[in-house]
């Protein structure tokens, strides 16, 4: 997500990922890497109205700082780098398939929400089943959204509101722009196919974020997702995980 600078605790996540990918290829297997940018969520919006810069011109900059600190780093390129904002029209066409396969709905405002009860699967991943999704989990992971029909439900489509400014796009269900998890499986799908071998990120992004992508895209495909996780796990300072929200 580009909307400031990344520190050693991020990088240490496309270091091993990187590495992964040198190992993978040593004795000659092929791959095909695509690491997405996140340039249009709450943040990127939030930081570049704050900084007076349209979002273009706010996440190209964090995009080009993140470039250079790969090079300093030796990582290898992705093979390619979609960002959400180009693929905005994959984006709605996955949440039209999802509306019409009965695993999504629309609300009075305008936003899209992904069912969870029509996928029976939802959870395996985290194990959820071992455990309870609280309704302060849904709020904490989607604080901005209302009028879902249930608290665990997430959002697709976010319906334009006044502090979005300009950020916004044309979609079936009025001005909105997407939410950050069909962004992530929209990109993944085009660029790598309705099935593909191996996902890769932070621990923290295994609930909600990926057991999300899985719901969506395998409601919307009916083919198995991935095949394989790599998850990587936080670098911790002073026995806390490092964030710019902690300084």
């Amino acid at each position: 997500t580009v909307y400031g600078p990344a520190h050693i605790g991020n990088f240490r996540t496309f270091v091993m990922q990187d590495l992964l990918r040198r190992v993978i290829e040593a004795d000659g297997t092929r791959t095909r890497h695509v690491r997405n940018t996140t340039d249009v969520d709450d943040k990127t919006i939030r930081e570049s109205q704050r900084e007076g810069l349209t979002l273009a011109a706010f996440t190209a900059h964090w995009s080009n700082k993140f470039h250079q600190d790969c090079q300093a780093l030796n990582l290898l390129e992705p093979d390619v780098e979609p960002s959400a904002v180009a693929h905005i029209p994959e984006q709605v066409c996955l949440i039209e398939k999802l509306i019409t396969a009965g695993h999504a709905y629309s609300t009075d405002d305008g936003s899209v929400y992904f069912r969870i009860d029509s996928f029976p699967n939802y959870g395996k991943l985290s194990r959820l089943q071992e455990r309870e999704i609280t309704t302060t989990q849904a709020n904490r992971e989607q604080s901005d959204e209302y009028q879902r029909d249930c608290a665990s439900d997430f959002v697709l489509w976010k319906a334009r509101r006044p502090e979005d400014g300009e950020n916004y796009w044309q979609s079936p269900w009025g001005h909105g722009r997407p939410g950050w998890h069909i962004e992530c499986s929209a990109m993944a799908i085009k660029h790598l196919g309705e099935s593909f071998d191996l996902h890769s990120g932070g621990v923290d992004l295994i609930f909600p974020h990926h057991e999300n992508e899985i719901a969506q895209s395998e409601a919307a495909t009916g083919k198995p997702f991935v095949r394989h996780w790599f998850h990587i796990a936080h670098l911790m300072v002073d026995g806390t995980k490092m964030s710019k929200s902690l300084g």
